[in-house]
């Protein structure tokens, strides 16, 4: 982070100083990570002792001395390290951040917010600005009150790009969320059905997601996908300028002539203002051209070259971990893991990337229950599950009692008479049983795509299935849930 004394981190946050004098506050430097894990702090760490659902942060301040931190926030007096202490931690972790962003002018912030597709497409971002200057970006899905705060403190004196994701529970978080970091540029995805059970309705989701662009300043720029015509309504709820991308004709940047490879990795013609190149990503599913055209946009705002945006668009890979992860087992099956979250829009989506993979075995969808969805969630699943059917899914193996009307719903489109060879469908209880189902049935050429809510732990399946050890499967790092 910005080297920051603890006095200056005391005057920022409003606290108190305990257990260190005056004039060595004024010497005593926080420049490692800032952290709320204490398992993650390093030399010269400040650890933010948050009290949370199931645990109080300051009983694990000692830890976070041991592993290098010098300094905590916390909101009582503890003896283990020196503290800055506050009335109110989150309050204070704030400030803090936004008082880093506000001595970084030069710094510019770049928010992404949608239904679906935050984090690949702030990993992407990340990739591309990196070319042209040091860029920080969230690590996984840290994109809520308390990770917008995190990703903010790893900025440092050299950093030109911060990139946010923003996500949401309720009207109002994005709204809070650019209060710590302020965005200039401003990109929302799309609205769906995602966490609808908490929102209330998609017209509330659409309200939610318009408060990142609400929040861009006059000389700001917001990048809304044309494809969605509730995104593209938000033109008119900014005062910053608009830029649509998107397959539409009137898209500012977009995609022309897709085609999708073997491997389901998508290449396009990119056509900008600024002039047309060819495009290959490296990511798998044709969902991720809208990706890439945000990207593009947000990367030529930037002062990025057309052709080092294309460059770098081919060259990126995935970054985040259960993010339609391909691995290809030495026995010749390939496994899709895209089971880190998922909603009816995102679960379409990857239905079509497992059809668009060249197979010579069978595709199999193993996919789990999608929480949050509220009274619409039988309906959901069982769409889901009539997808799978069109899509020529061969097996389809529903994991959970929630995702049972997937199965049912997959099993009458199949009685049905759909064109093609009939949908194998089955339904188990837990993901235990899924694995003694198909561990044995799996062959060369064989294609498993798994998805579901993360808490759904399919992905825990998947790399399973995939033969990751635990060591590699618990690597990529923290993430968090939010609309």
């Amino acid at each position: 982070m910005i080297p920051l004394s603890l006095a200056e981190i005391g005057a920022l946050t409003g606290g108190v100083l305990h257990g260190i004098p005056a004039p060595e506050a004024d010497r005593l430097v926080v420049d490692g990570p800032v952290v709320t894990d204490s398992r993650e702090a390093g030399p010269g760490s400040l650890y933010v002792a948050r009290i949370g659902e199931h645990a109080d942060g300051h009983r694990f301040v000692g830890p976070a001395r041991d592993n290098g931190a010098v300094a905590a926030l916390t909101s009582r007096p503890v003896e283990d390290l020196p503290c800055v202490v506050v009335d109110d931690v989150q309050a204070a972790f704030v400030a803090l951040a936004r008082g880093i962003v506000d001595r970084c002018p030069d710094l510019t912030v770049v928010g992404v917010t949608g239904s679906s597709g935050k984090t690949s497409t702030k990993d992407l971002l990340g990739s591309v600005l990196a070319t042209a200057g040091e860029t920080v970006a969230p690590v996984g899905s840290l994109n809520s009150e308390v990770g917008v705060p995190l990703t903010v403190c790893r900025v440092t004196p050299t950093t030109r790009f911060l990139v946010v994701e923003m996500g949401a529970r309720g009207i109002g978080h994005i709204r809070y969320l650019t209060g710590v970091a302020p965005p200039r540029i401003g990109v929302v995805l799309n609205v769906g059905t995602a966490h609808v059970g908490e929102f209330g309705s998609r017209e509330a989701i659409a309200v939610a997601k318009a408060e990142l662009v609400q929040a861009l300043p006059g000389d700001g720029v917001a990048v809304l996908n044309a494809d969605d015509p509730v995104v593209r309504a938000m033109a008119g709820r900014t005062a910053a300028r608009v830029v649509l991308v998107g397959l539409a004709e009137d898209a500012e940047i977009r995609a022309v002539d897709v085609t999708v490879d073997a491997g389901g990795r998508p290449s396009f013609r990119l056509v900008t203002p600024a002039g047309e190149a060819p495009v290959s990503l490296g990511l798998v599913g044709r969902h991720h051209v809208g990706n890439a055209l945000a990207v593009v946009a947000v990367a030529l705002e930037c002062g990025v070259g057309l052709d080092a945006v294309a460059d770098a668009l081919g060259a990126a890979t995935p970054v985040s971990r259960w993010r339609m992860e391909v691995t290809t087992r030495p026995d010749g099956v390939t496994v899709v893991n895209d089971a880190y979250n998922a909603n009816p829009d995102s679960m379409r989506a990857a239905l079509a990337a497992l059809a668009d993979l060249a197979v010579t075995g069978r595709r199999w969808a193993v996919l789990g229950t999608m929480l949050e969805l509220g009274e619409e969630s039988d309906a959901d699943h069982a769409e889901v599950g009539r997808e799978a059917v069109r899509r020529g899914v061969d097996r389809l193996v529903v994991v959970g009692e929630t995702a049972r009307p997937m199965a049912d719903a997959a099993r009458e489109a199949t009685t049905a008479g759909t064109t093609g060879p009939p949908t194998q469908v089955s339904f188990v209880a837990d993901s235990d049983a899924a694995y003694d189902l198909i561990a044995g049935d799996l062959r060369d050429g064989d294609a498993v795509l798994l998805k579901s809510s993360r808490d759904a732990g399919l992905r825990w399946l998947g790399d399973r299935i995939a033969g990751r050890t635990e060591e590699t499967a618990v690597a990529g790092g923290p993430g968090e849930a939010g609309a």
